[in-house]
């Protein structure tokens, strides 16, 4: 049996999921109703229902994120939900409490949100034997820490996030939203405190620098690591974006899906998970979707200026610079085609981005346009000779995007028996689904054989806006025979209709994984633990642990505790870290540094053994 690859799509509403699959996504994920890590991002199990039918078409899956924490009135109604899901057709639910686990619960595959914080073999092969069927290991992993989890389970999936959003700290392990606002990332309702900017002192007061989005992580592309994840052990490639819009998954996911069907042409030891092949009407870029620059993070290990510092917002590509400037418009010299209503950006002198649309492009020699904007454009500061301009709106692909862009098929192979007692046809497509029919009408002899069979398999072959294609049509007989147009039809869409039945009774339902009594890795457990109602308790305490303190969002009482831990460091990124200042033989000692943004401020620590960076709060009681 091959190795089978999954390409995982994000969604935040039914429709966008459905255009996630039929841009080439295997399996999508979506928020529930309730309880989701996107507080804003919910959606009706009645939609779900409806994301779920047209998923199974393709033989693709649908999984809910249930992957929040809960307390103890929360926990039943979470429950709950998972009873709906599975009824609605949900394959997997994603879920970080373990106290869900203890729950009376369909059977479901369940898979370890990345908010779990998995980062160790040992944490990984505890999920995997209380009945997790998928993990989603840390962010920060190396591939060599991807290799050792994978090799080390037995039956679990490893699910790797490949592209979107990166959270500055360990998931699962941020408290400074609730810290500083109350709103608790591991209940879904994020303020993103790791986005403002932040002036970076050091313990004595002198300033590092101002103002500079430090937290802020350029976005996850591993766009060219693919290959090597794959070697490394992972099977499912993880999109963020359950926010993003319909035209970056439909993007995103089109990319890739042609990045991963390559691989598969050239190693036919692996398949797509899914059925049906795509065909686009446009060429998917990266450089088209959300960009506030691109790391591939700590795969091939720690490397430098991870950090979007300039601004957290979305930037756009390099374009060109401005030529000249008058009163009402400015030139622009650029190899690319301008659009009435595409969006510029520029950073001005003080560092800060700003923008504005294009009201009107004017075409004026090769390299050169004209831009006019509703504003003078004497009056927009900073635009000046020589600036560098981005385009963060393409109003033509905009355009294009939010038309139908794809087109997903299941090739099918069709083939017809016609003898003196009627006609058989028979349907089968590449996973050796079946369907047959038969018509016992009597057949008139054709009085031209030729044009009889043309139009026979021209008929055969027109399926409509069913989810199949005819790959190849054949027809076994010693005479040609003619049969009515309008009954050679109706034929045909029972027969495609008998396939569609076969397909679905036939689809692979994933099967929930048994859990046993194993050890937690971990014996005192402290906040981090993230145990908020009494269920999650019983469930440590059943596999060895102790639960010394509750979730932090109970309220932990620890004015200055650890807010975030994280493996990207500021010290390395602003190049005073001590392995770099050995390397330029330079002496510099890890000393703490003071983040202030406005009312919030942490201290940042460092762990230069381990490689991590700890931020502790300073809340005022």
């Amino acid at each position: 049996m091959n190795d089978i690859l999954e390409l995982l799509a994000p969604c935040k509403t039914a429709d966008i999921g459905i255009e996630a699959l039929k841009h080439g996504a295997d399996a999508v994920y979506i928020g529930g109703p309730l309880f989701s890590a996107r507080a804003n991002a919910g959606n009706s199990i009645s939609e779900i229902e409806r994301l779920c039918a047209f998923a199974h078409r393709f033989n693709g899956r649908v999984y809910m994120a249930l992957n929040t924490i809960f307390s103890d009135r929360e926990l039943e109604e979470a429950a709950r939900l998972a009873h709906e899901a599975y009824d609605a057709g949900v394959d997997a639910l994603i879920v970080q409490d373990m106290g869900l686990l203890m729950c009376d619960l369909p059977p479901i595959q369940l898979h370890a949100s990345t908010q779990c914080d998995i980062r160790t073999v040992e944490k990984a092969q505890f999920l995997e034997s209380v009945g997790f069927s998928q993990i989603v290991p840390a962010r920060e992993l190396t591939l060599e820490e991807i290799q050792e989890m994978s090799q080390a389970l037995t039956h679990a999936r490893i699910e790797f996030f490949i592209h979107g959003a990166l959270c500055v700290s360990y998931s699962g392990q941020c408290y400074a939203s609730q810290a500083f606002k109350g709103r608790s990332a591991n209940r879904g309702d994020c303020a993103q405190i790791c986005r403002l900017p932040f002036d970076v002192q050091e313990e004595n007061g002198e300033t590092l620098c101002r103002s500079r989005h430090v937290l802020s992580l350029k976005d996850n592309n591993q766009s060219g690591n693919l290959e090597a994840l794959i070697r490394a052990g992972v099977r499912s490639f993880k999109i963020e974006g359950r926010y993003k819009d319909l035209s970056y998954v439909k993007n995103t996911t089109a990319f890739y899906r042609r990045e991963i069907d390559r691989f598969i042409e050239t190693h036919p030891e692996f398949e797509q998970e899914s059925d049906g092949r795509v065909t686009l009407n446009f060429e998917p870029s990266l450089e088209s979707a959300f960009n506030r620059g691109a790391t591939d993070y700590f795969t091939n290990g720690r490397s430098d200026r991870m950090s979007a510092a300039d601004t957290p917002k979305n930037s756009g590509s390099v374009i060109g610079s401005v030529k000249s400037v008058s009163r009402n418009s400015f030139t622009v010299k650029t190899k690319e085609e301008l659009h009435n209503g595409d969006g510029l950006t520029f950073f001005s002198d003080t560092g800060e981005l700003s923008g504005f649309l294009i009201n009107r492009a004017e075409f004026v020699d090769e390299g050169l346009w004209e831009v006019f904007t509703r504003e003078p454009c004497v009056s927009i500061p900073g635009l000046k000779p020589g600036l560098k301009l981005m385009r963060n709106k393409d109003a033509q692909w905009v355009k294009k995007m939010n038309a139908e862009t794809a087109l997903r098929k299941i090739p099918i192979r069709i083939e017809a028996k016609m003898d003196d007692r009627g006609l058989t046809l028979c349907a089968e497509d590449g996973q050796h689904h079946r369907a047959e029919i038969r018509s016992d009408a009597d057949l008139a002899d054709a009085k031209n054989e030729e044009r009889a069979k043309e139009q026979l398999l021209s008929s055969l072959k027109k399926l409509g806006n069913s989810d199949f294609t005819a790959s190849d049509v054949s027809l076994q007989c010693e005479a040609v025979k003619f049969l009515p147009a309008s009954a050679m039809n109706q034929l045909r869409r029972d027969l495609i209709e008998k396939l569609e039945k076969e397909r679905l009774a036939k689809r692979p339902i994933l099967q929930k994984a048994s859990e046993n009594s194993a050890q937690y890795p971990i014996q005192e457990l402290d906040y981090h633990a993230n145990v908020m109602n009494s269920k999650a308790r019983v469930f440590y305490e059943k596999h060895g642990a102790h639960v010394n303190q509750e979730a932090f969002e109970k309220g932990l009482g620890d004015t200055e505790a650890e807010v975030m831990r994280c493996r990207y460091c500021i010290r390395h990124e602003m190049n005073i870290c001590p392995k770099q200042a050995k390397a330029r033989g330079e002496k510099i000692k890890p000393t703490p540094l003071v983040l202030k943004s406005g009312k919030i401020k942490m201290t940042a620590y460092f762990d230069c053994k381990r490689c991590e960076m700890s931020l502790r709060a300073h809340v005022s009681e």
